[in-house]
């Protein structure tokens, strides 16, 4: 059975306007506690707090602070990160590689890391992030990249979950073990390298230059 968070979390289409006012306050102020105390220690008493909304107002839209969070969170990120259809890989992978960094660099990569270091030790924040996060998020990728391969632009051999690993593991890595904030360079310069290592080859599979 799916897990209850997973069923519940999606927002309700909006209603009044005086409704969609006040759930954009409860997204905002948990946006703002779980930057200010963490992931763990923001309550649903608090957001009630802040946004100045009842628990029972809260609870008519989520199911517990989780679904808030992850539900704010998705909110707050998606806007950033645009996909959209691109006439070569270069460009596909350049694009979106730039959007990440600038999103890691700034108030949604705090975000960002504050919801993954929950996850390691929260299984139900780990099933939202990856049901409601990560998933959507790859299932998008995967299809474009597929219409590359399916293009002759991306070789056989590589593996398309493989390639989205290669191309969102390194800006992940700076975010949460180098604690870093990558440039747009830094950006352009990773996606260089993956789409030289992902071009077809001339003379087959052996040619080393």
């Amino acid at each position: 059975m799916e897990n209850a968070l997973e069923s519940e979390i999606q927002a309700k289409p909006p209603g009044r306007p005086r409704d969609e006012a006040a759930r954009q306050r409860i997204r905002a102020a948990a946006l703002q506690l779980l930057e200010e105390v963490g992931f763990a220690n923001v309550t649903c008493d608090a957001i009630g707090q802040r946004s100045g909304a009842s628990k029972a107002t809260i609870y008519r839209w989520w199911p517990n602070k989780t679904a808030v969070l992850i539900d704010a969170f998705v909110e707050s990120v998606t806007p950033e990160l645009p996909l959209r259809d691109t006439a070569t890989l270069r460009e596909y992978v350049t694009v979106h590689l730039r959007q990440f960094a600038k999103v890691v660099a700034g108030r949604n990569g705090r975000l960002l890391a504050a919801v993954i270091a929950a996850a390691q030790n929260d299984r139900e924040v780990e099933a939202a992030f990856l049901s409601h996060w990560i998933k959507p998020r790859r299932a998008l990728s995967r299809k474009a990249l597929q219409k590359f391969k399916n293009e002759g632009l991306l070789p056989d051999r590589f593996d398309i979950e493989q390639v989205l690993d290669a191309m969102y593991g390194p800006l992940h890595f700076l975010l949460m073990v180098r604690h870093g904030k990558p440039t747009a360079a830094y950006a352009e310069s990773l996606a260089a390298m993956l789409v030289h290592g992902l071009a077809p080859r001339q003379g087959g599979e052996s040619a080393n230059h």
